[in-house]
């Protein structure tokens, strides 16, 4: 059994499995914690795009990696 809570921990959805949990996370869009038996897992899930150099929330991808 899993539960996704959202920032305030109110439970938004209860479900079966993980791949369950996890698509109710990326079509809510939000933070979320999803809690099982052993784990739990926090963030924003879904929200791993970059196009054109623009983050899906509108602001600018500026973050390059710097060698020492």
């Amino acid at each position: 059994m899993f539960e996704v809570l959202n920032k305030e921990r109110v439970e938004l959805y209860s479900a079966q499995t993980l791949n369950e949990a996890m698509i109710f996370a990326k079509g809510y869009a939000g933070f979320v914690s999803i809690i099982g038996a052993d784990f739990e897992l926090v963030g924003r899930f879904g929200a791993d795009t970059v196009e054109a150099g623009v983050l899906p929330d509108g602001t600018d991808y500026t973050w390059k990696k710097r060698r020492i």
